[in-house]
């Protein structure tokens, strides 16, 4: 008898103790996509279940919300969202799920672009005020932009786990040392390619903020957006530009169609420089599965091009 109490006694406070842990590995996370997505897992560990709407590969520009997204949102405690306009579907998938978890912008505090301020050769079509916004949303693109999306949702955890929020803190420390090394690492990468090579075409505008962190400048036939189409004469001023400027390599974006690239290649005598990745993480198998690996994969992939070319 007194083996039993005792032993329900122990239970009973392993169970107490373990509350914390159980409760704060049921915080139940929506991310918008997969770049938020896996920022997220960062910060929250074991602590915290990770749903995805734009997942590995996909295009949040044309993403259409599926019933299941609506449940999803719906039983959240957080909803992390890059905003600026990026997502067009969010304000309809909100509101179709009910939800009465905070949806929580994680670019809150970056200073975004302007899209009327940035140069030349930025396609910007009537398409992107379809969006909302008059800025650019590509934020995460600069990894000291990443650094505050980091925080954001550090805090946004917290503010839903105080009990996991020593946790949080922790492992963004450890993560946002993990990009200043990358940042730095961007910035010495850059600095080897040789400044009359450091001009490149991309599918759509979606490097506008690693343009302004990092010197590359980036061209591009289609605007923010993947739902807007290059015109004839988009291709074709963007292929005088190309000569004009001496572009150094073209190159191919997960999220969109390579066929308007494989054009731009063919009518410039460009060399198609392989995949970046803009708007999406890749597969867990691809090269680009996480956001460092991301970066990691996007520099390298330029810097290989341009030195070749």
């Amino acid at each position: 008898m007194y083996r039993t109490v005792l032993f329900a006694a122990l239970a009973n406070l392993l169970a107490l103790a373990l509350a914390p842990v159980a409760s704060a590995a049921n915080l139940n996370v929506v991310a918008s996509f997969s770049i938020i997505a896996d920022l997220a897992k960062n910060v929250g560990g074991d602590r915290v279940e990770i749903t995805t709407i734009v997942g590995s590969d996909g295009d949040a520009h044309v993403y259409e919300p599926r019933p299941a997204d609506a449940v999803s949102m719906g039983k959240a405690d957080v909803v992390l969202v890059n905003g600026l306009g990026f997502e067009g579907f969010l304000s309809r998938l909100v509101a179709s799920s009910a939800t009465t978890a905070p949806v929580v912008e994680v670019s809150r505090g970056v200073a975004p672009l302007n899209l009327s301020d940035e140069p030349a050769g930025h396609a910007h079509p009537e398409a992107e005020a379809e969006h909302g916004s008059a800025f650019d949303p590509h934020a995460w693109q600069a990894i000291a932009n990443a650094e505050i999306y980091v925080k954001n949702i550090a805090d946004a955890f917290c503010a839903a786990d105080k009990a996991g929020c020593a946790t949080y803190t922790a492992n963004s420390t450890v993560y946002l040392a993990k990009l200043q090394a990358l940042d730095s690492d961007v910035k010495t990468a850059v600095a080897a390619i040789a400044p009359e090579k450091r001009v490149i075409i991309t599918s759509h505008d979606a490097f506008g903020y690693f343009e302004n962190a990092y010197g590359l400048q980036f061209l591009a036939p289609e605007g923010m957006s993947t739902e807007s189409e290059a015109s004839a004469a988009d291709v074709a001023r963007l292929a005088d530009q190309v000569k004009r400027e001496k572009a150094s390599a073209i190159f191919i974006e997960n999220i969109t169609d390579e066929r308007l690239v494989r054009q731009i290649a063919a009518e410039t005598g460009l060399t198609v420089g392989g995949t970046l990745y803009s708007d999406a993480l890749s597969t867990a198998d691809g090269p680009a599965a996480t956001y460092i690996d991301m970066v990691r994969h996007n520099i390298e992939t330029i810097k290989t091009a341009v030195q070749g070319s």
